[in-house]
């Protein structure tokens, strides 16, 4: 390792290398059976698969949210690349309420291709917003633009030879660096995330995603489980626009708190 790397970039960059060799050399992992047989296909208004396709909007409006928080923001309450890395999250978010919604209308394989792949431009600015503010900057530029060229790769490689397990590491691999992050003090300046928190949406959303016959059965046909994953996912986003939001003046926070308890969705209502 170059001898110019902080103790932080060296154990990103080993992780991101281990992850990159299971990637590649990792055993063959087929789609799951059954992937687009979702347990709620209600029709609604000629709507097809109805919930699952709505439920979408919950992306739109945090992407919405969080640009707008953005936009608000004293021009150097963040630093660049951290204002980078959040703007590519948020559009992700908006890419992914289009991509899923998409999806969803018509499940099938090449419509599941243009969803992953939209989900990947969010994920990549999260993970490099993460970075940005425990690790350093140039770490975080690092970390979005290997993620935006990787995730789409994922997501070729699965089309073209159905082996999922790129995709998976990418997102399992993700999540962990996000935990490891989430231990470390946060940089100078940086904005508070509580990543805590994002971690718990993301794993609720999968945990509601794995329980979705299950959940359609229990609430007796009222939602299913994938519905609420979309829902948790994008209720990850919200840490990250409460951070930025405590760094705006006072009046303005106030503001947003007012519009938060009406707008963010329920954690266990994605």
């Amino acid at each position: 390792m170059p001898p110019n790397l902080s103790s932080r970039e060296t154990t990103l960059i080993i992780a991101a290398l281990g992850l990159a060799a299971l990637a590649i050399w990792g055993p063959f992992t087929p789609e799951p059976v059954g992937n687009h047989e979702f347990a709620d296909r209600r029709v609604l208004l000629d709507l097809p698969f109805a919930l699952d396709v709505l439920s979408n909007l919950a992306f739109g409006v945090a992407g919405l949210a969080g640009l707008r928080m953005l936009a608000a923001l004293p021009p150097h309450a963040i630093t660049n690349m951290q204002r980078a890395m959040a703007v590519l999250f948020f559009a992700g978010l908006l890419l992914t309420a289009a991509g899923s919604a998409w999806y969803h209308w018509d499940p099938d394989d090449a419509a599941l291709a243009v969803d992953r792949t939209a989900m990947a431009t969010a994920f990549a600015g999260l993970l490099g917003f993460a970075v940005g503010t425990q690790v350093s900057e140039r770490a975080a530029a690092a970390t979005g633009l290997a993620l935006l060229l990787l995730g789409p790769l994922a997501v070729r490689t699965w089309s073209a030879t159905g082996n999922l397990l790129p995709w998976s590491t990418l997102q399992a691999g993700g999540l962990a660096v996000v935990v490891w992050l989430g231990l470390l003090r946060r940089r100078f300046g940086a904005p508070d995330v509580r990543w805590s928190a994002v971690i718990l949406a993301c794993v609720a959303a999968k945990l509601f995603d794995m329980a979705d016959h299950d959940v359609y059965r229990v609430t007796d046909g009222l939602v299913a489980g994938h519905a609420l994953k979309h829902v948790a996912v994008a209720a990850a986003a919200w840490p990250v626009i409460a951070a930025l939001a405590a760094l705006r003046p006072q009046r303005q926070r106030r503001e947003f708190a007012t519009i938060s308890r009406v707008s963010s969705p329920p954690l266990g209502g994605a």
